[in-house]
């Protein structure tokens, strides 16, 4: 794939390798950081920029910043915030581990069906029009672009998420959406998968326009058992 080339500031590069040296165990839980000063030097950058960068690991919860005694590694599951998924994801160069794989995907078991029902409960007109929208993009789409699948599927639940008139729904997905695009893209890799998820679409839309609940569970579960049904048997053969 041909991508725009982005330039990377001195912080973020800080950032990526700091998490690569927490991900990997070099930093255990507990462990006191150098003095900034002295991180600084031995990473080739400045002292502000360690301490922005320290400043952005403490806001996802890899550290804790305490004054006038330093910088302590977290247990990142009892400290973290969403966005470390999204970092060790990069960290893992898109081969997430089992473990994190799953526990995401049971995540989205709760809280995509739960989605699926409020959407028929309480979606507009509006919202219903964006659904259809949704619906006419897939009919065109190339089943061959696996990245544009991706983004159009993720645009779909996305709008799922908005229907169902809850203000957390939709943030907890975008917190997700690299890892959830990465996945999606592996996912949609296989041609037969992509006219199966799109019928499954239309049929959920039909649901929520009729705003049946139950109808509309059944069908978001049934689409989220056959992704991890999927994508197990893509694990098993790497």
């Amino acid at each position: 794939m041909i991508e725009p080339i982005q330039s990377v500031s001195l912080k973020d590069l800080f950032i990526r390798n700091f998490e690569k040296l927490i991900f990997s165990g070099h930093f255990k839980i507990g462990d006191k950081l150098p003095p900034e000063r002295e991180l600084a030097k031995k990473m080739g950058v400045s002292r502000p920029v360690v301490h922005e960068g320290l400043v952005d690991l403490a806001s996802k919860g890899l550290v804790t910043m305490v004054p006038r005694r330093g910088t302590i590694i977290n247990d990142f599951r009892k400290h973290g915030s969403l966005f470390v998924l999204t970092s060790l994801f990069k960290y893992s160069d898109g081969q997430v581990s089992d473990k994190l794989l799953f526990s995401v995907l049971d995540l989205r078991m709760l809280f995509e069906i739960e989605n699926a029902g409020l959407a028929a409960g309480n979606r507009t007109r509006e919202q219903m029009e964006q659904f259809q929208e949704i619906l006419e993009k897939e009919k065109d789409i190339d089943h061959g672009d696996t990245q544009a699948v991706a983004a159009l599927d993720f645009e779909f639940h996305l709008a799922l998420a908005m229907a169902s008139n809850n203000l957390v729904y939709p943030l907890l997905l975008n917190s997700l959406k690299q890892f959830y695009l990465g996945l999606s893209e592996q996912f949609f890799a296989e041609p037969l998968v992509v006219p199966q998820v799109f019928e499954w679409h239309i049929d959920l839309v039909q649901a929520i326009e009729e705003q049946h609940r139950k109808k509309a569970t059944a069908i978001m579960k049934k689409l989220l058992a056959h992704g991890e049904s999927h994508l197990r048997r893509l694990i098993h053969h790497q």
